[in-house]
Order: structure tokens, then sequence, then C-alpha cells
């Protein structure tokens, strides 16, 4: 059973992971993003498919140097829900700001889950995937 301390320093070890992987966007430094994804990690983004950590991390160098040169992110966790003590799911607003802009455009705006578990004491990225958000839903 998981204490609400557990809980907390889990949620903070689960926002360092984030952290790392937006700083390293920052950085446009490819294998720091993919630092903390397991081996077997993917990610699915509209229209592709990226099977492993190695894909992510060639996919991202290839970005960095070509349409993401210059780019940051603008991101906000919505939530943390856990699992189970050793997987959670994180939702989020995770944008992409483009070089020369200042916000994402409305139309452009994604929502992301992030799936984290815990192997060998350590929070890592199993799964990443974002969809357009939808605007004004009511």
């Amino acid at each position: 059973m998981t204490t609400n301390r557990t809980r907390a320093a889990d949620e903070t070890a689960i926002l360092k992971v984030l952290e790392g992987v937006y700083d390293a966007w920052d950085a446009h430094d490819a294998d720091a993003f993919v630092a903390d994804y397991t081996e077997d990690a993917c990610a699915i983004l509209p229209g592709s498919y990226r099977p492993s950590r190695e894909d992510v991390r060639r996919s991202m160098a290839a970005g960095f140097d070509g349409f993401l040169k210059g780019s940051t992110t603008d991101n906000k966790v919505l939530g943390i829900r856990f699992l189970n003590d050793d997987t959670a799911l994180v939702v989020s607003e995770s944008n992409v700001v483009f070089a020369g802009e200042t916000e994402v455009p409305a139309d452009r705006a994604a929502i992301a889950t992030w799936v984290l578990t815990r192997r060998d004491g350590r929070w890592l990225l199993a799964s990443y995937q974002n969809s357009p958000a939808v605007v004004n839903m009511r």
C-alpha cells in the first residue's frame, strides 16, 4: 500500500522526468530527450508511430536538425493518475513553439498522454501519445 508521502515523492520524480524531456527539447539534444525512456518505449503522434527509444531518438535528432530547429515547448501537466504502485498516466497540454513564434496557435494545440513505469526504483517513460486538442468542446 502506498502512503500519501510516497505518492507525493513519486509525483515529484515523475514531474522531474518530464522536466528533463522538456529541457532536452529546448537544448535540441535528442540523446538527453530519450535518456529517461525505456528501451521499448513508443511514441504515437498524428500520422506516425515510433516503436522504440532509438526510433524516437533518431526522429528527434532529425527534427532538431530540420523543422524543429529553434523550437521550444510549452507544457502544462493536467493530471497524474497512478494505475498501480509502478505505473502512472500523465495527461498534459504539450505544444511546440516554433522559431519566431511567441505562442502556439489554437488550431495547433495538443493534448498528450504519457505512460511511466518504475523500473529498478527509477521512473521511466514507456509511452507517449499526442493528439490535436479540441477547441471549445461544449
